[in-house]
């Protein structure tokens, strides 16, 4: 870390003026004259040439010297784009957008395909949000920042240490992949941690597909994929600062900072610092309601100009966090004993990504990763120190032929995994290290039957050296209205994963139970089907986009941890039955000429397995921690010119929860949940804002037992029988033990936030 600020500093101090033409302006909305934030703007000769627009919808962009009789494009989603022409030395401008339906939706994606195209056009469903979207409800964490995004649900997998994952539609968390700029960076044992220190003032767009895309991007990516983009360093702010505070003392800072590093290099530096060190017990059970955690993030992100305007970035981020949960006595002097129990866990990490356009005629690029996982944890006495180093690159070739939109590619993806327990080791206890390596290739072909009409198919192979050979296809259609107002994808596709339960279930590492493996567990496999149609409807006071998929998904070998069977065990094995995840979502989008947006949405599941008990009886089992219905909303409305109000929110349905035994008195079921809150912005100037408000104003927590026997966490009170299963005593009637595993809701209850956000383009 050291190292690395000098070289920071260094490069802050670098700032040079060229000779390039530097335009400044504002967008504002037609009718209330409010800035529009996240707005684009770009050449309307070379596209790649633009930017966005910040928190007040100013924005500064650098036009080469050579460009003659330039005009500059602005464009919003759902609002009419407008082309102005750059009046001799004039160098500041105020461009007023108006609403439009017919533009809704026209923002552009690459996750889908690995190309840009706008969402409309993309065959493949994908889900857009900006900054703007998670700045209605501030949180320290890109984890925290997705509860409002319907059919995506942040996990808590440990009332102790907070961990958690993301679920997209019932699909648990390492049926996800989340990726950096399109590199899968955050997977196995990071995504546990990962997707904490991720600097919030560098992201440009959140890309979000459900269902597989294991035929772009391999393994893991069976439920769906997210995919952070982050700012074009030649287009960021300048500076940008995002700081706030709550009333339970949590302390989080986002800065940006971009600079020049030549004429012809341009570079963005992002930190994230979060701090909470006050323990608070409000459900009086004697462990902390939440972790304390220390953590910073740093992030930087280079990019050079080219000939042609080629493509090449590189980017690096390291996050260091030191968090622990626990006794509320507990201090680091009992870190790994058996006296006073605590999760704690010092995590170290670096990353390396980039992209690489090849100076030749075709279009091909090369695009890598690298990253490297250090974690030193103990659950109470159980020591978990891991290690995990993944290294990936791959080469495409776009290439259009008549109809045809070809994509081809190869790729190969090399992970080595160390740690202390039996994952790692041999049966006579000697280390033994997993490496794997993942070559592969495929095939897209984007077709073009019409105006209206295309077709996407593609194939991915790969060779895993455990699991031998791998084919993933996929088939997408896509229909579109000659008015663009409606929208209609049909698809289909296969995905696979390869699972390691000691990387991605917290309750195998607690101590609190036994791994038990009744195989060698195989690759899952999956098959998913979906529909998609989008709708925008044009009405009296404004208009609406009308979004609905219905999405039904198949699944062999798949692995499901048994926590009913043996309060004292987790047992893993391949199900001999089947998996069956499906369901409908809907997302309306509504946008009033008074100002007022809503964005709400629902979605209905039932994700069950069956399997065949000793008689070959088929048995149906719901999912644990897996809701059946849920509802999020996000409502803005302007009450002033320069103040807006937020009221953002969730809902969660039942959900089935591990129960130790018939016995224990907790709910096998989770009741009717949900978590609000409240924001008033007030815009100052164009470069400065305030903001507050109150998180969950409905003070919704668990049960304040959800911790079992967390007076006793080493369970040395508790009497087994020799099969170790827990025995009903006078001081442990419920025959429990200790077990952290029954969560599923956050244990924070209402708070109050307060924030100052600052940008500023030279």
């Amino acid at each position: 870390m050291k190292s690395i600020t000098p070289f920071v500093l260094l490069n802050v101090f670098c700032l040079t003026v060229f000779a390039q033409r530097t335009i400044h302006g504002t967008i504002i909305e037609a009718g209330t004259n409010e800035g529009l934030p996240g707005a684009s703007v770009y050449l309307s000769t070379n596209h790649q040439i633009g930017t966005t627009t910040n928190a007040s919808g100013a924005f500064q962009l650098l036009l080469p010297a050579n460009v003659s009789s330039p005009k500059l494009v602005a464009s919003f989603t759902g609002f009419a784009s407008q082309t102005i022409t750059l009046e001799g030395a004039k160098d500041n401008y105020i461009i007023s957008l108006r609403e439009d339906i017919n533009q809704l939706s026209e923002v552009v994606v690459v996750s889908g395909t690995l190309k840009e195209v706008s969402k409309t056009d993309s065959p493949v469903p994908i889900e857009v949000y900006t900054p703007t979207f998670f700045m209605k409800n501030p949180a320290p964490s890109l984890f925290e920042s997705l509860t409002n995004v319907n059919g995506v649900r942040p996990q808590l997998n440990c009332t102790v240490c907070n961990t958690g994952d993301i679920h997209i539609n019932g699909l648990e968390g390492p049926y996800t992949m989340i990726l950096i700029d399109g590199m899968p960076i955050v997977s196995g044992l990071s995504t546990v941690y990962g997707l904490t220190g991720i600097p919030s003032s560098l992201i440009d767009r959140v890309e979000i597909v459900k269902g597989p895309a294991s035929t772009l991007y391999g393994s893991e990516a069976v439920g769906g994929l997210i995919n952070v983009i982050t700012k074009r360093p030649k287009y960021a702010d300048n500076v940008s600062i995002d700081q706030f505070v709550t009333s339970w003392a949590e302390f989080n800072t986002d800065i940006g900072l971009r600079y020049n590093l030549s004429k012809d290099v341009q570079s963005v530096t992002g930190i994230n610092y979060f701090n909470y060190q006050n323990p608070i017990d409000n459900n009086d059970d004697g462990f902390t309601d939440i972790t304390l955690a220390h953590r910073i993030s740093l992030f930087n992100k280079i990019s050079f100009d080219r000939k042609e305007n080629r493509l090449f970035t590189l980017a690096g981020r390291l996050n260091y966090e030191d968090r622990w949960g626990g006794d509320m006595r507990w201090t680091p002097a009992f870190r790994g004993g058996d006296s006073v129990y605590a999760e704690s866990i010092y995590t170290k990490r670096w990353e390396v990504i980039g992209a690489y356009q090849l100076p030749v005629k075709e279009n091909i690029v090369f695009r890598f990763s690298a990253n490297a996982h250090d974690q030193n944890s103990f659950y109470g006495e159980t020591s978990y120190q891991a290690n995990q180093k993944i290294s990936f690159g791959q080469l495409t070739w776009n290439k259009v032929i008549g109809f045809h939109d070809l994509l081809v590619g190869s790729a190969l993806r090399y992970t080595w995994y160390d740690d202390d327990t039996p994952a790692t080791s041999l049966v006579d206890g000697e280390n033994d290290p997993s490496s794997v390596r993942l070559p592969g290739g495929f095939v897209q072909d984007e077709i073009t039957l019409s105006p209206q009409s295309k077709i996407l198919a593609g194939l991915r192979y790969d060779h895993n050296s455990i699991h031998g050979n791998i084919f993933t296809p996929r088939l997408n259609y896509k229909w579109t209205s000659k008015n663009k107002k409606d929208v209609l994808r049909l698809g289909a596709g296969n995905g696979y994963r390869v699972a390691n339960v000691f990387t991605e279930d917290h309750a195998a590492l607690t101590g609190a139970r036994k791994v038990v493996f009744l195989e060698d567990l195989k690759p899952e496999t999956s098959w998913n089907t979906n529909v998609n149609y989008v709708k925008k409807i044009v009405i009296q006071s404004g208009f609406m986009n009308f979004d609905a998929t219905a999405f039904y998904t198949y699944f062999n070998n798949k692995i499901i941890p048994d926590y009913m069977t043996n309060a004292n065990q987790i047992i893993y094995s391949n199900l001999e039955g089947y998996a069956v995840s499906k369901g409908i979502s809907l997302n309306l989008d509504f946008n009033f000429i008074s100002g007022l947006k809503i964005i709400t949405g629902g979605t209905f599941m039932n994700v069950y397995s069956v399997d065949n008990d000793e008689n070959g009886n088929e048995i149906k089992s719901q999912q644990l921690l897996t809701e059946n219905y849920t509802a999020v909303w996000s409502a803005s409305y302007p009450v002033t010119k320069n103040l807006t109000v937020d009221y953002t929110g969730n809902l969660y349905g039942p959900m089935r929860l591990p129960v130790l035994s018939d016995l224990d008195p907790r709910p096998s079921e989770s009741p009717v949940w949900s978590i609000q809150n409240i924001q008033l912005t007030q815009h100052l100037n164009d470069k400065w804002s305030i903001y507050g408000g109150v998180k969950n104003l409905l003070n919704y927590t668990p049960p304040r037992n959800s911790i079992a026997r967390s007076r006793d966490p080493f369970d040395k009170e508790v009497t087994f029988d020799d099969n170790g299963k827990a025995l009903p005593t006078p001081n442990n009637p419920y025959a429990l033990t200790f077990d952290p595993s029954y969560v599923f809701a956050p244990n924070q209850g209402i708070r109050v936030f307060a924030g100052v956000r600052y940008n500023f383009i030279k």
